[in-house]
C-alpha cells in the first residue's frame, strides 16, 4: 500500500498499472492530466491478511487540490499471485 501512496505522489503510473490486479487493471490511469496535487500523508488504520492470498488493507490518504484540504479514505482489497501482491478493488468511506 505505501509503496502504491509513493507511486501516487510521484505520479509512476507504469508501477500502479503493473501493481493492479489484471481483472481489475482500467488500460490508463493519465495522472499526468490530472489537477497538480500536493499529497499530505498516508495513514494506515488497518491491515489484515484474510488468508496467504487475500488481504485488506484500510488507511487514509491527505492531499491538497488548488488549497482545498481533501482526504481519501479507503478499505482497499488485494491478491497475491505468483508472490507478489496486486490490488484488485476498493471501497471508499465518507
Amino acid at each position: 500500500m505505501r509503496s502504491r501512496y509513493t507511486a501516487f505522489v510521484l505520479k509512476f503510473e507504469a508501477y500502479l498499472l503493473a501493481t493492479w490486479h489484471p481483472t481489475t487493471r482500467p488500460t490508463s490511469l493519465n495522472l499526468a492530466e490530472d489537477p497538480p496535487t500536493k499529497w499530505l500523508g498516508l495513514q494506515i488504520k488497518r491491515a489484515e491478511n484474510v488468508n496467504e492470498n487475500f488481504a485488506t488493507v484500510e488507511f487514509v490518504a491527505r492531499y491538497k487540490i488548488a488549497g482545498k484540504a481533501t482526504r481519501l479514505h479507503e478499505t482497499s482489497q488485494f491478491e497475491r499471485i505468483d508472490g507478489r501482491w496486486y490490488y484488485l478493488t476498493g471501497e471508499y468511506h465518507k
